[in-house]
């Protein structure tokens, strides 16, 4: 009571005060009462001067003699993949561990192994990929389409075949539960047999004006094949590292690319996995492996002027070095899928119900850890008690434990620095103001790599947490008074991907549609931000996107318009025109 408490300060130790003097007498509490007393003790016993800390309790994990142990993977012989072969590894690597724990030590358990290639490394796997390409003249770029659809076909089937061990590496190595890992691999297969299906029913990919066949337009015979541009380079994120890296790569190979494949340091082993399928039914070169350090591969291989198309899923900032190290930038044809601080809007004659379930399901799914997350929700001010109460009580009900639990909502966090990243965002707010709604009920509380997720209210713009990409388990809420606190934001935003309004009345929001129609790429009405139907196009502004991901969108962006053209008048040109189906393999059927 000595201490001068700061004002978040001063709640914790009044809420604590009143949850000790309201608990039973019991001998023992439970495991959820220690947590909402401890989330509430530890902030009020603390100094002034000290930043707020979450919470901590013994990490969530396994013991060594469980089922669950045995099943975790062990991929620890490291091997490289360039040109088509792959060649054990004895060079230095990188120690793959999963954020579930070890409950013997009190670590995370070592499940993998990856090689931490040099630049010299890099430069070769890219100098496959360019020896594969030849120029336009390998062996992959000049197979019929056909063939090519038959290969990615097999490859597929490969993959199909371990399925099962690809979804328990998931679980273990990024902590996705067991329904979404699962929903991983199959969506992306999903998406590659869209892609084929796509592509079979048109081949110029819906360039319009029926030029998949032989057209006249003004006395010019015209017809119509996408084709491929070059070597890729392709990048993904931890979070989804087979859907979103396939969404990008193998539209790309269909259309007749090379490709260097970087595997993320988070996320990699699924990769590992696959390496057999591609050698054996993929020409030497046509997809290689890189992996380690990207600072110290990717900047080396961009260098080389190699690369003639750039597939990026990642940071903006990651995204301009990559570009700003190609020699000959004008000629790289970038692809870009990048952050997003997706806003919920919330109106004051909006079903609160529903809103508090879009935004809980839009702020956690997956901890949080998608670009597509609700990453601050702005609520108006006549209705934020109740749904902010509703919220609380939505994410009080998510269930927090290991990633093959039933029922499981909250999983352990892959990234080793994102729960001290988020509690400094926590602390920021909280010193400036901001509110911890649900410490009571254990919000922030850390078990080594999981995190309960924190509900922080009362957030303004002088916050880090209003402005910074979070990627993790934090629900922010602003409150708002009128609408053009809400444009102004959005005005200042470097976020251009989504948005999701809630309200019961068209006119309510129409000057709000209005504005984000030129600021994101998705408006969402009464329903959560999201990328699916894959068919849909997916797309951004600003610093949310170069490009635009779709079933369609993919297979345009990795590959360029080609015109086999002749004179309509010419009666020879025409009859060798309309013969080249028969010979060549550009022009075959599919």
């Amino acid at each position: 009571a000595a201490v001068a408490l700061s004002p978040f300060r001063r709640q914790a130790a009044t809420e604590a005060q009143d949850r000790l003097e309201g608990e039973p007498q019991h001998s023992h509490l439970s495991i959820m009462a220690c947590m909402r007393l401890l989330a509430v003790i530890v902030p009020a016993i603390a100094s002034a001067n000290d930043a707020w800390s979450c919470p901590a309790l013994p990490p969530a994990g396994v013991a060594q003699d469980s089922m669950q142990h045995a099943k975790r993977p062990q991929l620890l012989h490291p091997f490289s993949f360039v040109n088509g072969k792959k060649s054990e590894w004895s060079g230095e690597t990188d120690i793959v561990s999963s954020p579930v724990y070890d409950n013997t030590d009190g670590k995370r358990m070592e499940i993998g192994k990856l090689p931490r290639m040099s630049e010299e490394d890099a430069v070769s796997a890219v100098n496959a990929a360019a020896s594969a390409w030849d120029r336009g003249q390998g062996e992959w770029p000049q197979m019929s389409l056909a063939a090519r659809i038959a290969a990615i076909e097999a490859v597929c089937e490969e993959l199909q075949s371990i399925r099962d061990e690809i979804v328990n590496v998931l679980m273990w190595e990024i902590a996705k539960n067991t329904e979404d890992s699962v929903k991983e691999f199959d969506r992306t297969m999903d998406f590659v047999a869209a892609a084929i299906r796509e592509i079979k029913s048109d081949p110029t990919i819906r360039q319009g004006f029926d030029f998949a066949d032989w057209r006249e337009v003004s006395g010019t015979l015209v017809r119509v094949r996408r084709g491929p541009i070059g070597v890729m380079l392709a990048l993904a994120p931890f979070n989804y590292p087979l859907n979103e890296m396939y969404a990008m790569l193998i539209p790309s190979l269909l259309m007749g690319n090379t490709a260097v494949l970087k595997i993320p340091a988070v996320g990699g082993l699924v990769h590992t996995l696959t390496a057999d399928a591609f050698a054996k039914h993929l020409p030497p070169g046509v997809i290689n492996f890189v992996s380690g350090s990207g600072r110290k591969t990717m900047g080396p291989i961009m260098a080389t002027g190699l690369v003639d198309v750039l597939g990026f899923i990642g940071g903006s900032k990651a995204a301009d070095a990559l570009i700003k190290a190609h020699p000959q930038p004008h000629r790289l044809k970038v692809f870009a899928q990048l952050e997003g601080k997706n806003l919920g809007i919330v109106m004051p004659d909006a079903d609160l119900d529903v809103a508090a379930a879009q935004c809980t399901l839009g702020a956690t799914s997956y901890n949080g850890q998608r670009c597509t997350a609700i990453k601050l929700i702005m609520v108006h001010e006549a209705v934020a008690d109740a749904f902010v109460e509703r919220l609380a009580k939505r994410i009080a009900a998510l269930k927090v434990g290991l990633p093959w639990e039933e029922g499981v909502a909250i999983t352990p966090l892959p990234e080793e620095k994102k729960p001290k990243y988020l509690e400094e965002l926590i602390a920021d707010a909280l010193e400036k103001g901001a509110v911890l709604r649900n410490a009571d009920r254990g919000g922030g509380t850390l078990r080594g790599a999981l995190m309960t997720p924190a509900l922080v209210d009362l957030v303004t713009p002088q916050m880090r947490l209003f402005q910074e990409e979070q990627f993790g388990p934090v629900v922010p809420v602003a409150r708002f008074s009128d609408l053009s606190q809400v444009t102004d934001a959005l005005k200042a935003s470097w976020n251009g991907q989504q948005a999701a309004l809630f309200t019961s009345e068209a006119a309510a929001i129409a000057s709000l549609v209005d504005a984000l129609s030129s600021v994101v790429g998705r408006i969402n009405i009464n329903a959560q931000c999201g990328r699916s139907p894959d068919v849909v196009p997916f797309s951004g502004r600003r610093s949310s996107a170069m490009g635009t991901m779709s079933v369609t969108e993919a297979l345009r962006a990795f590959s360029i318009e080609t015109v086999i053209a002749a004179s309509a008048k010419d009666k020879v040109a025409t009859k060798v025109a309309k013969g080249l189906s028969e010979h060549s393999a550009f022009l075959a059927p599919i």
